[in-house]
């Protein structure tokens, strides 16, 4: 039966000239498996060449690949530093035989950054503990020293070990540590080693594989009916073509069914896109588009759409303020007529706040909360009618960042200021921009904002997620429109783009919009749908 066989599998196996200079390198070693560099050097063709005639071996079943993937770590500049110093949360300890005040120990560190990062871990290890005695805050020693077992730091030990050895093989590492400390257990082992990764950055990590190549019964079996190696034409080229001598030669075969390397061409970024698509629909709809600056002043920012000075979003936890104070950048005949409207609602039936409005407040500069302070402004510059125009740009808020919250973030601002234009025309107009947009279910619920009335929130609809509020909408109020010398009704609105991005490209977290993820940019189609159904 073998003698059958034979005939046939060679019959059917046409192999390439590096295809028969592998296979005959690896049927010449007693041991019968070798790497890349070592089958490189004995045929002559570089690795990568010699790696990719290996899988072509392997798909025909005359060689098979066994890879092994080892991590080798080494410590980052940082972490040599700490090594040879000692880790900045160590020296910090011994500066505290006593409790000593919080400002004292920081100033003891010539470097600012280090004794920040001295306190946290500290803190975070249990060695030391604040105290308050007397509205002074102390930082006082625990009695504790040791980090993952008692007796020991183990990240210090960590980076004695990779420090003595220069560069360790991952598995070589933990077994050198845990030779250094019996009872350190595998779950403090594995978790220290992340932080200093990741939270530290005082070790670096890259991947290695290494793959062994080796014959299989069916490459034997070929090898031993005889193979001989002669030179293919890969290429025809002129001078072959004009002397003739292709004639006689054989051609290198080239299997065209195989797939093709995945190309990954230019494009836009999903984000932009819609971005993009925001701006078409409105400059389609007969809006033009405005910028305006970053940097605002309160006054524009919020007393100017009349929001009162104590207001909770004027507060340093929700906002950004520069440190110096500027002129307000507006007429005093503006200013006085807006100072009016806060303390008791200038000519109109308006009560205003019915407070003293602080000039002061209005010249703190800061970073615009909402890009209304640029629609406005454009407004006041530009008092008669028709006007219509949208800004899509970036605004500033002191938030928390998590997966639904970020400080900076883009924003869709608009208004239509014309005669006779009411409430209806607003939702319309909203409602045109949404459907455009892919989403056909669309509401109105009511809402409060400081410088609109009436207002709404605008929802729209999603099968898995049910309604979505993505921004809000109304009728600027005349304490806004009367200063600035407005005196015909104004559709306003201000839109959330992250969420709508979000809901688009089937995220969840609004930071992925921000992220480098090149797998995930090379894989997102270059339109999006949306299940609104």
């Amino acid at each position: 039966m073998r003698g059958k066989s034979t005939p046939k599998v060679t019959a059917e196996l046409e192999l390439t000239v590096n295809e028969k200079r592998v296979l005959l390198a690896l049927d010449r070693e007693a041991s019968r498996e070798e790497d890349q560099r070592s089958l490189s050097e004995k045929t002559g063709i570089n690795e990568d060449a010699v790696m990719q005639t290996a899988f072509m071996l392997a798909q025909k079943g005359l060689c098979e690949i066994r890879g092994e993937r080892k991590v080798y770590h080494h410590l980052t500049e940082e972490g040599k530093e700490y090594a040879e110093k000692r880790l900045p949360e160590r020296r910090g300890l011994d500066l505290l035989p006593l409790p000593l005040p919080l400002q004292e120990f920081k100033n003891s560190f010539t470097d600012e950054k280090e004794a920040n990062i001295s306190t946290n871990w500290l803190l975070k290890k249990g060695w030391a503990q604040i105290e308050e005695k007397e509205g002074e805050k102390f930082l006082s020693p625990t009695g504790n020293t040791s980090w993952g077992c008692l007796g020991y730091n183990a990240d210090e030990e960590f980076l004695r070990v990779v420090r003595g050895e220069g560069k360790l093989e991952e598995s070589l590492l933990l077994y050198r540590v845990k030779e250094r400390i019996p009872d350190l257990n595998d779950k403090w082992l594995n978790r220290i080693l992340g932080e200093l990764i990741k939270k530290r950055g005082l070790l670096e990590h890259n991947v290695e594989i290494k793959r062994r190549i080796a014959i299989t019964e069916t490459g034997k079996e070929v090898l031993s009916h005889g193979i001989s190696v002669e030179e293919e034409i890969a290429q025809l080229t002129p001078e072959l073509l004009r002397t003739g001598s292709w004639r006689g030669r054989k051609f290198k075969r080239y299997d065209v069914n195989l797939p093709s390397k995945e190309v990954f061409p230019a494009k836009i970024h999903p984000y932009q896109r819609i971005l993009d698509r925001m701006r078409r629909i409105f400059t389609d709809m007969g809006f033009i588009e405005i910028k305006g600056e970053v940097v605002q002043s309160s006054f524009w920012n919020f007393d100017a759409l009349f929001v009162p000075q104590d207001h909770p979003a004027r507060e340093m936890q929700d906002t950004f303020y520069l440190s110096a104070k500027k002129p307000i950048d507006a007429s005093e005949e503006l200013i006085k007529k807006v100072k009016q409207m806060h303390e008791r609602g200038g000519s109109l039936n308006s009560t205003g706040w019915r407070g003293e409005w602080k000039r002061e407040l209005g010249e703190e500069q800061l970073l615009r909360t909402h890009t209304t302070a640029v629609t406005l402004r454009y407004l006041a510059s530009h008092p008669e009618p028709p006007v219509k125009v949208f800004c899509i740009d970036r605004v500033y808020r002191h938030e928390t960042i998590d997966p639904t919250h970020i400080p900076e973030f883009d924003q869709l601002e608009g208004i239509v200021m014309d005669k006779d234009v009411t409430f209806s025309n607003l939702l319309g107009c909203l409602s045109t921009f949404y459907n455009k947009m892919g989403f056909p279910a669309i509401r109105f619920r009511p809402g409060y904002f400081p410088y609109t009335e009436p207002s709404v929130e605008v929802e729209v609809y999603m099968r898995e997620r049910g309604w979505i509020e993505l921004g809000g909408a109304g009728i600027f109020r005349e304490e806004v429109t009367n200063p600035i010398g407005v005196k015909y009704p104004v559709l306003a609105w201000g839109l959330g783009i992250g969420r709508l991005a979000m809901i688009s490209l089937g995220l969840t977290d609004i930071r992925d919009l921000y992220q480098s993820d090149i797998e995930w940019l090379r894989k997102e189609q270059t339109g999006y749908s949306l299940n609104t159904e």
